[in-house]
C-alpha cells in the first residue's frame, strides 16, 4: 500500500456532480473545437466580497469541505493561473493534493496535477529553490510553472539565472506582448495570454486570482473567454480596507448606472460552512 502524503485530501463522488456542468470537457474532440482554452474563473471570497484583509496578507477563506473542492477542481483542469502579486505573497504550491492523483496515491506520475502559470509581465517574482512551487515539482507532487512575462525582462544574467533554474525542473518563461493602459501600467491581453495556453497544449485553465486577475477578468470586454464561474462563499466579513472583488461599474447610454455583470445558469451547494455559487456569466 503506498504511504499517502499528511496533507492528502478526499472529495467524495456524491458532491462532484453537481460540478460537472461547469467543468472543462472531458471529450478530446469538443476540447480541440476552440483556439482557446476552456477558462474557468473561481476563488474564495467573504461576505463582503474580499479575497483578503489587506494587499499581499494571505487570508484563509476556505473550509476543508470547500478547499477539498478546489483541489477537485484543480485536477480537472490543465492549469492553474494566479498574478504575481499573489505568487509572492503567497508562495504557493498550486498543485493538487487529491488521493489519487500524482504524487498523491495515483499510478501515473503527475496525471491529474494542473501546470501553474504566473502572470508576471514585469518579471518580479523573485523564486528559488526553497519556493514551495519548485520543492513540490522536485518531490515530484505538483509541476513547475510556466511564466507569462513581457518580451524585455531584466538584465541577461538574471534571466540566464532564472532560466536555468526554471527549465531545470521543467518550467519555461513564455513572452508575450504587453499594452500599457491608461494608469501607465503593463499588461497583458487576456486573448492573446489564453491562446497561447492553448498552443502550449493546456485545453483548460483554472484562475484562481488574486483580486487584479479577477476583477479584470470581470470586465464585460472579457467575459467572452471565461466559461465558468465557481465561487466559494464564507460566513464571515473581513472588513473595510480588504481586497474585494468589484469590476467597473457600467453605464447605459443615457449615463445610468447598471449592474456590471449578472451569472446565469446557477446552482447553489453547501459545503460545510460554506456554500458554493456556480454560474457562466451573463453580460
Amino acid at each position: 500500500m503506498v504511504d499517502l502524503p499528511k496533507d492528502t485530501l478526499t472529495f467524495p463522488d456524491s458532491d462532484q456532480a453537481f460540478l460537472e456542468p461547469y467543468l472543462p470537457p472531458q471529450n478530446e474532440k469538443e476540447a480541440n473545437s476552440s483556439d482557446l482554452p476552456f477558462t474557468t474563473l473561481t476563488f474564495a471570497t467573504s461576505l463582503d466580497s474580499s479575497l483578503a484583509l489587506s494587499p499581499g496578507t494571505r487570508t484563509v477563506l476556505s473550509g476543508p469541505q470547500s478547499k477539498a473542492m478546489t483541489h477537485y477542481l484543480r485536477s480537472r483542469h490543465d492549469a492553474i493561473l494566479i498574478g504575481v502579486g499573489t505568487a509572492v505573497a503567497d508562495n504557493p504550491g498550486l498543485n493538487c493534493r487529491l488521493k489519487g492523483v500524482g504524487g498523491y496515491g495515483g499510478a501515473q506520475k503527475l496525471q491529474g496535477q494542473p501546470r501553474p502559470i504566473v502572470v508576471d509581465p514585469n518579471a518580479r517574482w523573485d523564486f528559488d529553490d526553497l519556493s514551495k512551487i519548485l520543492v513540490l515539482a522536485r518531490e515530484a507532487r505538483g509541476r513547475a510553472p510556466f511564466i507569462i512575462t513581457g518580451p524585455r525582462m531584466p538584465s541577461s544574467s538574471f534571466k540566464k539565472k532564472r532560466r536555468e533554474l526554471l527549465e531545470s525542473y521543467g518550467g519555461k518563461f513564455i513572452a508575450l506582448d504587453v499594452v500599457e493602459d491608461d494608469k501607465g501600467q503593463r499588461k497583458f491581453d487576456w486573448g492573446d495570454l489564453l491562446r497561447c495556453l492553448k498552443r502550449e497544449g493546456l485545453h483548460s485553465v483554472m484562475v484562481e486570482g488574486g483580486g487584479s486577475v479577477i476583477n479584470s477578468l470581470l470586465d464585460p470586454s472579457f467575459h467572452g473567454l471565461v466559461d465558468s464561474v465557481i465561487v466559494t462563499i464564507a460566513p464571515t466579513w473581513l472588513g473595510r480596507g480588504g481586497v474585494v472583488v468589484s469590476p467597473e461599474r457600467r453605464f447605459d447610454e443615457n449615463g445610468t448606472a447598471i449592474a456590471a455583470s449578472r451569472l446565469r445558469n446557477v446552482q447553489w451547494h453547501p459545503f460545510g460552512e460554506d456554500v458554493v455559487l456556480c454560474g457562466r456569466i451573463k453580460s
